[in-house]
């Protein structure tokens, strides 16, 4: 596939510096050391690894679980008969109906995951739909996969913000506006509340969901977000987290590749980990009082933060505004800085 909002720009083939299968066999050696109860694979497509299931099979028997994240096009044959043998709690990438879905990932790319979905729900191991959230697919889009993760009984849907990295930074028009969010993180909440509460988990990974949820819910806010909410930001709240490319360059999120913490070549998880925690620009991005521009005043800032890599990504300044968000705080009159007026600018805003 080529995926228009590819953050990692997947090239269909191996990278030149990819991890062979002793170092990623080692890789797996390090997450069991470091507590971890879960190897996770994601891509590009983790299924065009030769080695995958060799991999997986050594993290099997040390006893950790292990999910998937595939785009359906190869659950087939043998490697579905691996992923059932292995218990890959297996989850699709699918972004909306058909024909918004193959505009996006490409012709054809709609029926393969939808024919992965039903082989993986007759397996049992059906984890997750996953989907992007984007300006072509944000009215129809979570009423799709809604439906299909309960004709299919998955364990949970997940919704990704849309983050300008890979070549998503050059489909602009892919992402959605301020007031396309906030229509879409509204209507999800209603899904989420009138009519699938309870049937299975909802992931939702945009920052200011939390803002919206205590806006409609503020009774049972606390406990939502401190025992269900899994899109705070993994910079300024989710306090810590590590994703390994495919390199073995380990990086703070997953969408934020120019911040190098080091590489499993050169240094173990648990030595990175705790270069993270006694990072300074880490400690001073979890202080909500750092924040510039309306994130730096908005009430909502100790539950919120806005997506410090979007911020990057527009900006310069991972402290600055996150453009995304439509709400305008209520001591905000004059503090929108010049950095943020730029990040609009850039979008064709006024």
């Amino acid at each position: 596939m080529n995926c228009l909002y590819c953050n990692v720009e997947a090239k269909k083939e191996p990278a030149p510096d990819e991890l062979t299968t002793e170092e990623t066999i080692m890789l797996v050696d390090q997450i069991y050391d470091f507590g971890s109860e879960w190897f996770g694979l994601k891509g590009g497509e983790p299924l065009m690894r030769k080695d995958v299931f060799e991999c997986i099979s050594h993290a099997r028997k040390l006893g950790l679980n292990v999910c998937l994240l595939t785009n359906g096009w190869f659950v087939d044959g043998e490697v579905y008969r691996n992923l059932v043998k292995n218990e890959v709690f297996t989850s699709v990438s699918i972004d909306g109906p058909e024909e918004v879905n193959d505009i996006i990932r490409g012709k054809g790319t709609y029926r393969a995951a939808l024919t992965a979905i039903k082989r993986l729900s007759d397996a049992g191991i059906l984890n997750g739909l996953s989907m992007a959230i984007t300006a072509l697919n944000y009215r129809e889009g979570a009423d799709h996969i809604i439906s299909l993760a309960e004709e299919y009984g998955a364990r949970f849907v997940w919704f990704n913000h849309l983050l300008p990295c890979g070549r998503a930074r050059n489909e602009k028009s892919l992402d959605p506006t301020p007031e396309q969010y906030e229509w879409f993180l509204n209507h999800l909440y209603d899904l989420i509340h009138k009519e699938y509460k309870r049937k299975f988990d909802f992931h939702v990974h945009c920052p200011f969901f939390a803002r919206i949820y205590k806006e409609r819910n503020p009774e049972r806010f606390q406990e939502w977000f401190d025992n269900e909410f899994t899109g705070k930001c993994i910079y300024f709240l989710f306090g810590g987290y590590l994703s390994v490319l495919e390199n073995g360059d380990v990086i703070p999120c997953f969408y934020s590749e120019g911040l190098k913490i080091g590489n499993i070549r050169e240094k173990t998880l648990k030595e990175m980990w705790k270069d993270v925690q006694n990072n300074e620009f880490y400690k001073r991005l979890k202080n909500p009082d750092n924040l510039k521009g309306k994130c730096g005043v908005c009430e909502y800032r100790f539950i919120c933060g806005g997506c410090r890599t979007r911020a990057y990504a527009y900006t310069g300044d991972y402290f600055e505004s996150d453009y995304a968000c439509a709400y305008i705080p209520k001591n905000k009159l004059h503090t929108c800085t010049e950095a943020t007026n730029i990040a609009y600018l850039r979008r064709g805003k006024n």
